[in-house]
C-alpha cells in the first residue's frame, strides 16, 4: 500500500465538510481551502502508520494553516500508535486532528483538531493559497514524492508548449489566452522552448516529449 492510496478517502472526507481539496501543494500532502475570503486553510499529512515523522511534519505545517490533520492507516489489531494514550495526548496538546483509515478506505475521526493560536508565516501561507487557486483541477494525488509535481506553473508551461506544437510563434501570439507566456518562454525553466529568431520561439525535443508525457493536462484552461 502507498501513501497516495490514503489521499482519495481523506479528500472525500474533507470535501464532505465543504472544503476544496488539492494534493501536493508546497510540500503538503493535502491542502484544503474553504469558501470565503480569507479562506480557512487546512493541511493534512499522510503516512501509512502514525509515527514521530508524521507529527514533525504537522508541526512544520502549523505556521501556514488554521487546522492540521494527521492521517494514517489504523492497525488491524488496534495496537498501533493511534491507540497509544501518550501519542494522542501529544497530538491534542499540539492541536492536531487525527484521522484513521481502515483497509476498506473508511475514514474515522480519532481526535478532533483544537483551535490554537499558531505563529503563522504569512508569506508561506499566501504562496500555498495562491498555488491552490492557480492550479487547474487536482492533478496530483497527495502522499507521492517520486514523480514531478504538476504545479500551476507547469500547467501553464504545458499550455504554452501545446500552442507551439504546430510551429514557432511570438510570445505576444500566446499572451491573449496565456498572460504569463512571455515570462515562461523567456525563463525556460524546463528547457522546453528555444528562441529561433528575434522574438520567435519554438519547441525543443524536451518540450515535445513533455506534451507526450502529460497529454491529460492539455485540455486545462490556462490560469489567469
Amino acid at each position: 500500500m502507498l501513501e497516495t492510496s490514503l489521499y482519495g478517502p481523506v479528500k472525500g472526507f474533507l470535501e464532505s465538510l465543504g472544503f476544496v481539496v488539492q494534493g501536493e501543494i508546497g510540500g503538503c500532502d493535502l491542502l484544503a481551502l474553504s469558501d470565503g475570503s480569507p479562506p480557512i486553510v487546512v493541511v493534512c499529512e499522510l503516512k501509512l502508520k502514525f509515527n514521530l515523522e508524521l507529527v514533525l511534519q504537522g508541526v512544520d505545517r502549523m505556521a501556514v494553516s488554521d487546522e492540521v490533520w494527521l492521517a494514517a492507516c489504523v492497525s488491524k489489531r488496534g495496537k498501533g500508535r493511534e491507540s497509544d494514550v501518550r501519542f494522542r495526548n501529544l497530538c491534542r496538546r499540539l492541536g492536531f486532528g487525527l484521522l484513521g483509515i481502515s483497509q476498506a478506505g473508511k475514514v474515522e475521526i480519532l481526535l478532533s483538531p483544537v483551535a490554537l493560536a499558531p505563529r503563522r508565516d504569512p508569506r508561506r501561507r499566501s504562496r500555498l493559497i495562491d498555488e491552490h487557486r492557480r492550479r487547474q483541477g487536482d492533478p496530483v494525488a497527495g502522499g507521492g514524492s517520486r514523480a514531478p509535481i504538476m504545479t500551476a506553473y507547469r500547467q501553464e508551461a504545458l499550455s504554452c508548449a501545446a500552442a507551439l506544437a504546430d510551429g514557432p510563434k511570438r510570445p505576444r501570439d500566446l499572451k491573449p489566452e496565456r498572460p504569463n507566456a512571455p515570462k515562461i518562454l523567456l525563463h525556460n525553466v524546463y528547457g522546453w522552448f528555444a528562441r529561433t529568431d528575434r522574438g520567435i520561439y519554438d519547441l525543443t525535443k524536451a518540450g515535445r516529449e513533455a506534451l507526450e508525457r502529460w497529454p491529460q493536462h492539455l485540455q486545462s484552461t490556462p490560469a489567469e
